[in-house]
C-alpha cells in the first residue's frame, strides 16, 4: 500500500467520526506491521459499517491465560469468541452479528442476509456472497465431502432450500414451509456453518484446483484421497488448522498437538468500541493444557486468568481461600440446566407390572411429593439452587412458578395418600409397601456413576421415600452400560443431569420436552421410534406421549411467535402437570475465577451451552486488564508440528 492511500484511509477514518461514527484509533500491538506496511491500517481493516457495541470502553493490549484438558478443546475459542451470523444477547433475542442485518419473512420461510461492506477474513480476503455459495454447492451437496447430504436443520421434511445470492453482499435462504430451527442453529455455541472462505478452500477442491498441484498436496498430508484433505483442513469449528482463515476475535497460532496454544488477535475483526477502538481489547490468548483432574488445583494457583470450564461447585471452597493469596475472585454464575440432576422413571421398562405402575401419574407424583427438596438444598449446595422441577427456569421468557412448584412440596401425608389409592396400602414387617403380586416395592435407581454429588443426593432421597414405604436402592455403572441398560428397558429408574436449557425461548424448538431422542432417559424406546422413523424403540402409546408429539410436529408448522409460544405453554403445562421427570434444584452456582485486573466480565450471568456458549453470549472480546502484569511470552507463532 502506498503512503498515499495510507493517508488517504487515515483521513476517512478520522471523518467518520464527524458523521456520527467513532473515529478509529489503531490498536498499539499492530500499529508497528501498519507502519512497517505488512498490515493495513485500522481504516481498511475493519468493516465500512463495523459492530459497535455499547460495553464499558477498555484498553488493548495483554494475554489472557486460560486452562484446557486436550488439544481438541481449541474448539472452545470458536464457542467463546461467539462471532456468529446472527447471535443471542444476554436477554436471549437474535441479533446480527457478522451480518448487517437479516430479513426473517414469510413467517420463517424466507430468510435474507445483508453483509458488511468491506468485511474480511482473518487473512485480509473479503468475505462475501461467494463464501456462501462454495459452500452450498461445492461442500454441503458433494457426495464425498458431504456423504450424509446437508445438515438437517437446511431440510424441511425433506426439502432443501432454494439458496440465492442477489448482489456479492446478500444471501437468500427460503423454504415452501417455516424453518424456525435455522436461525437458532446460527446462533448456537457449534454453529451451523453455512458460509467457509471459499478462496483459502478451493486449493483443495477437485473442481478448483490443478489436478496434478491437488494430488500432490494429498500426498503431502497422507490422506486418502481430496476430499480427505478437505475436511481435514476445513472445520471451521473445530478450530485445529492455523492457517485457515477464521472471522473469529483470536485466531489459532499453534498447530496441534501441544502442550500450549496460541491465539492471536484477528487484525481485521468486525465489531469496535464506542471510542473506535478495535476488539477485541486483549491481544493473546494462551491456553495451557493440563489434565482435568488437576485443573482447579493450577486455577487456585493463580493460573489461569478466567476459568470455569472443569471446574465444580465443590471446588467453591478451595479456590474462595485462594482469592487473595492469587489475585483473583471467584464469582458464582448460575447454571442453565432445569433441574442439577432429576430422576427418570423408565416409562418403557421391560417388566409389565412395574411399566403400570410408572406410567400412573399418581405413582410419580407421589414419588415427587416425597422428596425433601430443602434438605438436599440445604445439604448439598448450601442453599443456594433454587428447589423444584425439571423445568424452564425464571430467567426464561416461558417460565411459570407453577411449572416448577407442581408437586415438588415436600408432602408425606398426601404421598402416601396417592400410594394408598394406587392399592399399594399392604406393607410388609419393615414398613415397606407391597405391589399386588406381594412382592416389596423397591426402586432401583441407576447411575453413570460419574459424581458423588448423585450418591449424595440418593442418599437423602432414600431416607425420605422410606418414610413413605418405599425402598431405594442405588446401581452405579460405566456411563456405557448405563445408557444401554435404560435404552433397552433393563432400568427401571435413572438419575443424571436435568434438561440442558431451562432458558427456552417461544422461537427455540421444544426438543427436550417430547419424546424425539432415545438419550431422553424417561422415554428411549419412544424416542428411537421417531429418530429411527419407526424402524427401531416403540411409538407413545400413553395420552401424554401422543400429545406432546402432536404439540411437538405443530411448534414446527406454525407461522408466528405467538402460535409457538401457546404450544409452548402446552407443553410445559403437561411436562408440570405429568411428571414425567422429578427435578430435584436447579440453578447450582457455576465457580467462575477472573482475575483481579480483568475487566467487564460480568459480576452475575447465566453459564450455558446453548444458548449462552458459557463465555460466548457476553462476549470476551470486550474483556480486558486494566493492568496487565502477566509475563508476555513470545510473539512467534509455535513452529509446525
Amino acid at each position: 500500500m502506498t503512503r498515499v492511500a495510507a493517508a488517504l484511509l487515515l483521513f476517512l477514518a478520522g471523518a467518520a467520526g464527524a458523521f456520527g461514527a467513532p473515529a478509529l484509533i489503531e490498536t498499539p500491538s499492530l500499529a508497528s506491521a501498519v507502519a512497517n506496511g505488512t498490515l493495513p491500517p485500522i481504516a481498511a481493516r475493519v468493516p465500512a459499517e463495523p459492530l459497535i457495541v455499547d460495553s464499558a470502553p477498555g484498553t488493548p493490549g495483554g494475554d489472557l491465560h486460560m486452562l484446557m484438558a486436550g488439544s481438541k478443546d481449541t474448539r472452545m475459542m470458536v464457542v467463546y469468541g461467539y462471532a456468529r451470523l446472527v447471535g443471542y444477547t444476554p436477554a436471549l433475542t437474535l441479533a446480527p452479528d457478522l451480518v448487517k442485518s437479516y430479513e426473517d419473512e414469510d413467517g420463517d420461510r424466507v430468510f435474507t442476509f445483508h453483509l458488511r461492506p468491506g468485511h474480511k477474513w482473518s487473512d485480509g480476503a473479503p468475505f462475501t456472497a461467494e463464501d456462501f455459495r462454495f459452500w452450498f454447492e461445492d461442500v454441503a451437496q458433494n457426495k464425498m465431502i458431504s456423504p450424509s447430504g446437508l445438515p438437517p436443520e437446511l431440510l424441511v421434511e425433506g426439502e432443501k432450500p432454494r439458496v440465492e445470492f442477489p448482489d456479492p453482499l446478500t444471501v437468500r435462504y427460503s423454504w415452501s414451509r417455516p424453518n424456525p430451527m435455522f436461525l437458532p442453529a446460527l446462533a448456537g455455541p457449534d454453529p451451523l456453518f453455512i458460509y467457509v472462505p471459499a478462496h483459502y478452500l478451493k486449493q483443495f477442491h477437485e473442481r478448483y484446483a490443478e489436478k496434478d498441484k491437488l494430488k500432490a498436496l494429498v500426498k503431502a498430508a497422507k490422506q486418502r484421497n481430496w476430499a480427505a484433505l478437505f475436511n481435514k483442513l476445513s472445520n471451521g469449528y473445530r478450530n485445529d488448522n492455523p492457517d485457515l482463515p477464521t472471522l473469529e476475535p483470536w485466531m489459532l497460532r499453534t498447530r496441534p498437538p501441544a502442550d500450549r496454544f496460541i491465539f492471536e488477535r484477528n487484525p481485521y475483526f468486525h465489531r469496535i468500541d464506542a471510542a473506535g477502538r478495535q476488539l477485541p481489547y486483549i491481544d493473546r490468548v494462551l491456553m495451557v493444557i493440563a489434565d482435568s483432574k488437576i485443573i482447579p488445583a493450577k486455577t487456585g494457583a493463580g493460573e489461569s486468568d478466567l476459568q470455569a470450564r472443569y471446574l465444580r461447585f465443590d471446588n467453591y471452597t478451595f479456590l474462595k481461600e485462594a482469592e487473595e493469596r492469587n489475585d483473583f475472585t471467584v464469582r458464582l454464575w448460575r447454571t442453565a440446566p432445569g433441574s442439577q440432576l432429576a430422576l427418570y422413571p423408565n416409562l418403557c421398562y421391560n417388566d409389565p407390572v412395574w411399566r403400570k405402575l410408572l406410567r400412573d401419574v399418581r405413582f410419580r407424583r407421589a414419588l415427587s411429593l416425597a422428596i425433601d427438596r430443602h434438605e438436599i438444598n440445604q445439604a448439598i449446595y448450601y442453599g443456594l439452587a433454587k428447589e423444584g422441577q425439571n423445568t424452564v427456569l425464571p430467567q426464561s421468557p416461558l417460565y411459570k412458578p407453577e411449572f416448577r412448584e407442581a408437586w415438588a412440596k415436600f408432602d408425606l401425608p398426601e404421598a402416601n395418600r396417592l400410594l394408598d389409592a394406587l392399592g399399594l396400602d399392604k406393607r410388609d414387617s419393615e414398613g415397606i409397601r407391597l405391589l399386588p403380586d406381594g412382592q416389596p416395592l423397591q426402586i432401583i435407581v441407576e447411575s453413570a456413576g460419574q459424581s458423588t454429588e448423585e450418591a449424595d443426593v440418593l442418599e437423602l432421597i432414600r431416607d425420605t421415600w422410606r418414610e413413605a414405604g418405599i425402598k431405594l436402592f442405588s446401581k452405579p455403572s460405566q456411563l456405557t452400560v448405563f445408557r444401554n441398560r435404560v435404552f433397552s428397558g433393563e432400568a427401571m429408574m435413572a438419575i443424571a443431569n436435568g434438561i440442558d436449557n431451562g432458558l427456552v425461548t417461544a422461537d427455540m424448538p421444544p426438543v427436550e420436552f417430547a419424546p424425539v431422542s432415545q438419550q431422553q432417559l424417561q422415554w428411549p424406546k419412544w424416542g428411537q421410534y421417531y429418530e429411527d422413523k419407526g424402524h427401531a424403540g416403540e411409538p407413545p402409546d400413553t395420552p401424554m406421549g401422543r400429545e406432546l408429539m402432536r404439540l411437538f410436529n405443530a411448534w414446527f408448522d406454525a407461522g408466528t411467535k405467538d402460535q409457538r409460544r401457546a404450544i409452548w405453554e402446552n407443553i410445559l403445562t403437561i411436562y408440570a402437570e405429568d411428571v414425567p421427570t422429578i427435578g430435584i434444584a436447579a440453578g447450582v452456582p457455576q465457580p467462575v475465577v477472573v482475575n483481579n485486573h480483568l475487566r467487564n466480565v460480568p459480576e452475575e450471568g447465566i453459564w450455558n451451552w446453548d444458548p449462552g456458549a458459557h463465555f460466548g453470549i457476553y462476549h470476551p472480546d470486550h474483556f480486558w486488564f486494566a493492568k496487565d502484569e502477566r509475563v508476555a511470552l513470545p510473539a512467534a507463532p509455535a513452529a509446525p508440528r
